[in-house]
């Protein structure tokens, strides 16, 4: 650890920042004297053991390295792009001499370029062959790192750097991981870039000292105490979702259906793995809509505030471009394997626009990576799978320009049924002709237009009573929330869930909408830990289903024909005004007090707890468990010997 090392000598520090190359290699020879010390027989083991410095104070980063740093150790992060293959590298070489058919040496290899000055026996100038039978080797493998995408400001193309691996650092990466590499920032002489330039130029690389694979999604955000606390309070807070929806790209007005998708995907659900298969727990949301109604502005807003995300095109990404590509390398002609868009995005969210404009095989390519959350290589001698796991978002626009509501999902799209029952949600967005949300968004654009926009967005803000977060502390919100908060299902209302399942999907089959699978009863129950998620809590509750279920069922009756709309919103009444069910219960059992104390003329009266569930069961509304045991309930009433009693 540096910060050990610091505290032991200043002397070391400043020899292996300015001169790391010879300082490692004399930590290297203490270390190998200590291991022969007190483990005598770990040379039958491993015959060499390696000095490795973590924990460097600073990060550069890689667009920042210049020739100032050459020949000093440094630490820099980012995605690994490529990996090659393992190929040997000569350590210890030895000599033939032609003429002498003599063998000298041995030699430390340490340029690429290095020749023997003369033979030892005949003391000739060569020419020289390389005793292969007696020379060392040592692995040596190559991968490429680029910038973590959401670090690179808009317009500017990510830079990457080459990475040289030598023995325990072999094979500790693969492409889509974001690592921290500590190493010497090195140079080549490059012949390919002397002829293309006509001057002398080098290449430069990083030769890796340790490698540290970043297991946490977000940790190059750094959150401090102060940012925790402020977290942690607004957490507390009874409408942190609708905070949290609001504070979602506020220079787009309305649809607050897409905000609520969005929100839920950058949250996510929890990954969980068993036994014999993974479930995911991102969540993947389709914006299908006509054209102006803001879908590219959101996914752009999308790769601003998520730490990690990929955006690309539809018309401009390919199936390899999207999962993973096998490419020669140039210099070693050797086949390496380079990520795409969706495995660079891992442990983010990759965006993809004009979503319909794709080629229909290059669809059918993202269906693992959208479900089971890998991507399958069998190329060029090359078999892998690499890790995807992360959530998409599409935007897609309708096959005849407008949403054509007389019609159902799929005579408005061309995507086929596997890929829809992928998404855990569908957002379309009319646009219809409403004059006065016409009035509301001309103003809203025209000031933002203006050069008012702060003072409008105070001005509306105090108008609607809408608190919104801060874009930075929400962004360390998402990053917190999806790094530390797990939250399990315990005691909630699973025969619900399972009845919505049979309903819903019988009524697909009817209405021959948008096909309803197993798979919607996983995004549920994600959706539900990405509520939870929001206020920070480790248990989903009853309401977190409630909202989920009304997320999924608005979902689903927003993509039929405006025929069967208004008639599926009745039959669901039921789900659809769960948000407001409790209130209505209370307002019943409040109606039954209020009653009471009037024919009596007590105020300290109690209500029979069957009559108050027969007069809800009149009503329509089933009382859960729940229900008596939610704060509201215990805050302001009691039960006792099967009576409710005010407090």
């Amino acid at each position: 650890d540096y910060l050990d090392l610091e505290t032991f000598s200043d002397a070391i520090i400043k020899s292996l920042l300015c001169k790391p190359e010879e300082t490692l290699f004399f930590l290297d020879k203490g270390l190998e004297l200590a291991v022969k010390e007190f483990f005598p027989n770990y040379s039958k083991i491993k015959q060499k053991v390696h000095t490795r410095i973590l924990n460097l104070p600073v990060l550069e980063n890689i667009r920042e390295l210049r020739n100032l740093h050459l020949n000093t150790l440094i630490k820099v992060g980012g995605i690994v792009t490529r990996v090659s293959n393992i190929l040997p590298q000569i350590n210890i070489v030895k000599f033939i001499c032609t003429r002498c058919n003599g063998t000298f040496g041995p030699y430390v290899v340490d340029k690429p370029d290095f020749k023997p000055a003369n033979c030892f026996e005949c003391n000739s100038r060569g020419p020289f062959l390389i005793n292969s039978q007696e020379t060392l080797y040592k692995d040596y493998q190559k991968i490429t790192i680029q910038e973590v995408p959401g670090s690179v400001l808009p317009g500017n193309l990510p830079r990457n750097k080459e990475v040289i691996c030598f023995f325990d650092l072999i094979d500790k990466t693969k492409p889509g991981d974001e690592v921290e590499i500590v190493g010497i920032y090195k140079n080549n002489f490059c012949f390919s870039l002397n002829n293309k330039n006509g001057f002398p130029v080098f290449s430069t690389v990083i030769e890796a000292n340790s490698i540290l694979n970043k297991q946490n999604e977000f940790s190059t955000l750094k959150i401090n105490e102060d940012d925790i606390k402020l977290i942690e309070k607004y957490s507390k807070k009874e409408n942190i979702k609708e905070i949290i929806f609001n504070s979602l790209a506020p220079s787009i007005f309305g649809h607050m259906d897409i905000k609520k998708a969005i929100a839920l995907s950058l949250f996510s659900g929890v990954r969980k793995i068993y036994k014999d298969k993974i479930v995911r727990g991102d969540i993947n949301v389709l914006m299908l809509g006509d054209p102006g109604t803001a879908k590219s502005q959101f996914l752009r807003y999308i790769q601003g505030i998520m730490h990690r995300s990929v955006l690309t095109t539809g018309k401009g990404a390919s199936s390899v471009g999207l999962t993973a590509s096998v490419q020669k390398d140039p210099v070693t002609k050797e086949w390496t394997l380079e990520g795409g868009a969706l495995v660079l995005a891992d442990g983010g969210i990759c965006m993809i626009d004009e979503f319909d404009k794709m080629n229909e095989n290059d669809r059918v390519s993202i269906h693992e990576a959208m479900e089971q959350q890998t991507v399958s290589i069998s190329k060029a001698g090359i078999i892998t799978s690499l890790n995807a796991r992360c959530g998409i978002i599409a935007a897609a626009n309708p096959l005849r320009g407008q949403y054509n509501q007389s019609i159902n999902f799929h005579q408005n799209v061309n995507l086929s049924d596997p890929i829809i029952s992928r998404f855990d949600i569908l957002c379309v967005v009319k646009d219809i002709i409403d004059v006065d949300l016409d009035s509301k968004m001309g103003k809203f654009v025209l000031e933002n237009h203006s050069n008012t926009i702060i003072e409008f967005q105070e001005k509306k803000r105090k108008q609607e009573e809408k608190e919104i977060m801060d874009q930075d502390l929400l962004k360390k919100y998402i990053v917190y929330a999806r790094n530390n908060i797990k939250p399990v299902i315990k005691e909630i209302d699973l025969e619900k869930i399972s009845q919505f399942y049979t309903e819903i999907r019988k009524e697909s089959l009817t209405s021959c909408g948008i096909p309803i699978t197993v798979r919607n009863i996983e995004s549920i129950i994600r959706m539900s830990e990405a509520f939870a998620k929001m206020r920070l809590s480790n248990v989903v509750t009853q309401q977190d289903i409630d909202d989920a279920i009304y997320v999924a069922l608005n979902s689903f009756i927003n993509a039929q024909k405006f025929s069967v709309t208004k008639q599926l919103r009745k039959k669901f009444s039921k789900y659809l005004i769960k948000n407001q069910e409790d209130e209505i219960l209370f307002f019943v059992l409040n109606d039954i007090f209020n009653e009471r104390m009037k024919c009596t003329g007590i105020s300290n009266v109690s209500v029979d707890k069957n009559d108050f569930e027969k007069v809800a069961r009149g009503q329509g509304f089933k009382i859960s468990k729940m229900f008596y045991q939610s704060k509201k309930f215990l805050n302001g009433y009691l039960v006792e010997g099967g009576k409710i009693k005010r407090i």
